[in-house]
C-alpha cells in the first residue's frame, strides 16, 4: 500500500464533484519546488450554484469531517472576493483553507491557467507558478517569514524552465511588490539567467 498525501481525500472529492479549482499555498510550492512540511492545503474554488454547495457539504460527512454548514457556505459564496472557509479531516488534522474565487479577475485568469498535475496517482489542478510566487511574496509582505522566500527560490530551482516571467514581471508591478523581488537571490535577470 503506497502512502498519499493527507489533502489528497480534498483534491479527490473536489474532482468526483467536477468543482473548477486549484491548488496553491505551501503544496503548490512543494510541487513546484522543494518539499517543506505542512498542516494545510490552500484551494481557490469556485462555488456557482446552491447544488454545488450541497454537493460539497455532503462530499464531507460530519462523523469524518468538519466542514462549515451550506448557509454558511452560501454567505461566503455572495461575497465579491475574500470568501472562505475550512474543511477538517478529524483522523489527520489535516485542514484545507478555502478560498472562493467569487469576482476577483487575479484568481478567475489564474482558474483559466490552472495545471493538471498526478500526485500518488490522484490528479488535481494545481495554480500556475507564476499564481504561487505572486502569493508568496504578498505573504512575505504581510508576515516577513522567511519561509514564502524559501519557496519561491525553490519554486525557481526546480520550475524556472516552466515560468512566464513577462507576465510574472508585469503581476509583480501592477501588485507593488518589486522592490520583494531583490530578495530572491536566484531571480533571473533582464537576459533570463
Amino acid at each position: 500500500m503506497t502512502d498519499k498525501p493527507p489533502y489528497i481525500v480534498f483534491t479527490d472529492s473536489f474532482e468526483t464533484l467536477g468543482l473548477r479549482y486549484f491548488v496553491t499555498g505551501s503544496v503548490a510550492a512543494t510541487i513546484y519546488g522543494e518539499p517543506r512540511f505542512t498542516q494545510d492545503i490552500d484551494v481557490v474554488l469556485e462555488l456557482r450554484t446552491d447544488s454545488e454547495i450541497e454537493a460539497l457539504v455532503h462530499a464531507f460527512p460530519e462523523d469524518h469531517f468538519y466542514c462549515a454548514p451550506a448557509e454558511s457556505l452560501r454567505i461566503e459564496r455572495r461575497r465579491d472576493n475574500r470568501g472562505h472557509f475550512n474543511i477538517m479531516a478529524f483522523d489527520s488534522g489535516f485542514r484545507a483553507d478555502v478560498y472562493l474565487a467569487g469576482k476577483d479577475p487575479y484568481l478567475n485568469q489564474a482558474l483559466n491557467q490552472r495545471r493538471k498535475s498526478a500526485i500518488a496517482g490522484h490528479e488535481m489542478w494545481i495554480a500556475p507558478p507564476e499564481y504561487v510566487i505572486v502569493q508568496k511574496l504578498r505573504y512575505y509582505q504581510e508576515g516577513h517569514s522567511q519561509k514564502h522566500i524559501d519557496d519561491i527560490e525553490g519554486i525557481l530551482g526546480v520550475s524556472k524552465d516552466s515560468i512566464d516571467f513577462e507576465a510574472l514581471e508585469s503581476t509583480i508591478q501592477e501588485l507593488g511588490l518589486t522592490d520583494l523581488v531583490r530578495l530572491i537571490g536566484s531571480w533571473p535577470d533582464k537576459e533570463g539567467t
